[in-house]
């Protein structure tokens, strides 16, 4: 695997400039399945009821709702609804992608989706594929937090294997129609996906077939409800000329008269303050709102980018010229040395070198993206459940118990990230926010606050729109090193008084597990919840305590009804001691937030094997003497299903 730089300008590719990878046979076994990508003509042949690979690849999260309060943002000078910020992420190679996640912690698993609209999942190369569709997890875990999840259309430059009959095949016709895209709106269909980044980048094309390229997205967006992001390479007159704004060359490739082409563009890194003046004023001639621009920054080797002329996307005083397009921000975990340096430079990169989104200073020419755009947050319905559980971990826990010791990331699993991380008001000594992945109450891992306590403390976590009725309740899993008290206090704030928090004790706890703490709503029927957050009084030179969920529903906390039909469509021996296997079921009724499913040997001991929002799931690792699989529902609330069990027989 070769990943190029081309030249100074344009995107960078992964790129296996070997022969064509041939394509996978139909799998009865047990296999690992992969993300899907494709050559055009090669999509042609797609199908999802003969791809075994497919129902691994599927999200069943709808997208969610987005709200932003500007009265509740962390950062004075943050705005919302203007500018919004696309991120273009290589989150593994184009092939040998895992559908599902997979045993191994050492993962891009992306915890700051509250500043991003778009996610691009970018790849694609000459010899493996052009035509990238996005995994399941990476779609669900957007799709929860509110964002859009883009495949990646990318014809490279001749110099890195790009053909350009490659675009004459994706723009081919039949009849009156254009296969390839009738493809790409069946596969973002299919798969749960919102829509595609084109990028064509191969030279020698001509005004003819640049016509050809836009009549062919135009045909896309009639045939159903799929998105297109255009970047900023190919011309009007089909030659390759990076243009680093909207003008006269490229326009029509994103407004075409009265026809709307693309949805957004992505402008090539080159642009400067008078280009991005003159792009929004050629929007506006258009039609279209300047915020349809994304001005390119390329992070992808040098994440806080010090050439980057803030002023001229996000000026001080002003409304945003553009919106923001990041080019491969995962840069924070590929350079990392450590789970906890990934943490601090993701945290420089969006919200400063304080790790404080209210406070991202003055000096540093990198000051984070939240100085510049107000955070989203997708909690707007019940109920609300959040385990702090960003996706990753080194065992997996389930209601405060280890049932997994095995390392493992899968974004499925990721619950919706605090809002505000870490925002901490206090007249004294400020505590220290962290994600602990040495303990947590369900999955990888747990919010644990700690540091010196000489002055309340008060700690904004997420902003909300949640109405409270007559039975509304809020719960909270704490877990302190000693019993006693926990100097706790629930932190809610509602929008007819939006920044004063109303503070509910949670009490001592009697031992050193885990407890639920669960408080009465009532009294406060017909108010909307704004923030949550928690509150911390008392005195303690070293205090510390965790927090495991929290969670805002109706009612009780409701057991869902279980999957049924749960096959082992396939098996692989991988030794004498392991195989890996292909499930399936047939899906629980009602909302389901995931499945868990978990390993059984015979003397009762079970273990936690993955999950997934779908209705199949790969096994990598099923370890004798286990021999059993066991699938159950978990809840929207956090209720769980009783389990639905198949024998798995060994060799």
């Amino acid at each position: 695997m070769k990943t190029s730089r081309l030249l100074s300008s344009g995107l960078v590719a992964l790129l296996l400039l070997a022969g064509p990878v041939p394509a996978r046979a139909a799998a009865a076994d047990g296999t690992q399945p992969y993300a899907s990508y494709w050559h055009p003509n090669s999509i042609l042949n797609w199908d999802p009821a003969t791809d075994p690979d497919a129902r691994f690849n599927r999200s069943r999260v709808p997208l969610a709702a987005r709200a932003s309060d500007p009265a509740l943002r962390a950062n004075p000078n943050a705005h919302a609804g203007e500018g919004r910020i696309a991120s273009l992420v290589s989150f593994a190679p184009t092939s040998n992608n895992p559908s599902q996640g997979a045993p191994d912690p050492n993962y891009y698993a992306f915890g700051y989706w509250q500043y991003i609209d778009t996610l691009v999942f970018w790849g694609g190369s000459a010899s493996e594929g052009l035509i990238l569709a996005p995994n399941a997890t990476v779609i669900d875990a957007a799709h929860r937090n509110g964002v859009k999840v883009y495949g990646t259309v990318f014809f490279p430059p001749a110099a890195y294997g790009g053909q350009i009959q490659w675009v004459r095949d994706f723009v081919q016709k039949s009849g009156s129609a254009y296969p390839v895209a009738d493809k790409l709106v069946q596969v973002a269909e299919h798969y749960g996906f919102d829509g595609w980044f084109i990028n064509q980048e191969t030279g020698g094309g001509t005004a003819d077939l640049a016509t050809e390229v836009r009549n062919t997205l135009r045909y896309a967006r009639s045939r159903g409800p799929v998105e297109f992001m255009w970047y900023d390479a190919m011309t009007e007159s089909g030659s390759v000329s990076w243009q680093d704004g909207l003008n006269a060359s490229n326009d029509a490739f994103l407004q075409d008269g009265d026809a709307r082409v693309s949805d957004t563009m992505f402008l090539d890194f080159g642009w400067s303050a008078t280009k991005q003046t003159t792009s929004r004023t050629n929007a506006r001639a258009l039609g279209r709102s300047e915020y349809d621009l994304y001005a390119g920054i390329d992070t992808e080797s040098n994440g806080y980018n010090t050439g980057v002329t803030w002023s001229s996307v996000f000026p001080d005083g002003q409304p945003h010229v553009t919106g923001l397009g990041l080019y491969r921000p995962e840069w924070t975990w590929k350079s990392s040395s450590s789970r906890a340096d990934f943490h601090a430079r993701d945290a420089r990169y969006w919200v400063g070198a304080n790790g404080d989104p209210s406070n991202t200073g003055t000096t540093s020419s990198w000051k984070g993206l939240a100085a510049y755009v107000a955070e989203s947050t997708a909690i707007t319905a019940k109920p609300f459940v959040t385990s702090f559980n960003t996706g990753q971990g080194d065992f997996y826990a389930v209601g405060g118990q280890r049932a997994g010791a095995t390392g493992w990331n899968n974004l499925s699993l990721q619950d919706v990230p605090p809002t505000y991380r870490w925002v901490v008001q206090s007249a004294g000594t400020k505590l220290a926010p962290s994600i602990d992945f040495t303990d947590a109450y369900e999955g990888g891992s747990s919010l644990k606050l700690s540091g010196r306590l000489d002055a309340a403390n008060t700690v904004r976590l997420y902003q909300t729109r949640l109405p409270v009725a007559a039975d509304t309740r809020l719960s909270v899993a704490v877990r302190t090193p000693a019993a006693g008290p926990t100097h706790l206090s629930a932190a809610v704030s509602f929008t007819d008084d939006p920044a004063t928090f109303v503070t509910l004790p949670l009490g001592d706890t009697d031992s050193t597990d885990w407890q639920i703490k669960t408080i009465d709503l009532s009294e406060y029927a017909g108010r909307t919840i704004a923030q949550l957050g928690l509150h911390v009084s008392g005195a303690a030179d070293a205090y510390s305590v965790n927090v495991g969920r929290l969670a805002v529903y109706d009612g009780e906390v409701d057991a869902v009804p279980p999957p049924s039909e749960l096959t082992v469509l396939g098996a692989s021996s991988v030794s004498a001691t392991r195989q890996s296997l292909r499930l399936s079921w047939t899906a629980a009724p009602g909302p389901i937030h995931h499945y868990d499913v978990f390993a059984r040997d015979g003397s009762g001991t079970r273990v936690h094997l993955g999950g997934t929002t779908g209705d199949a799931y790969f096994v990598p690792r099923f370890d004798s003497p286990a021999t059993q699989v066991e699938v159950e529902a978990v809840g929207v609330e956090g209720g769980r299903s009783s389990a639905v069990v198949a024998e798995v027989a060994w060799p």
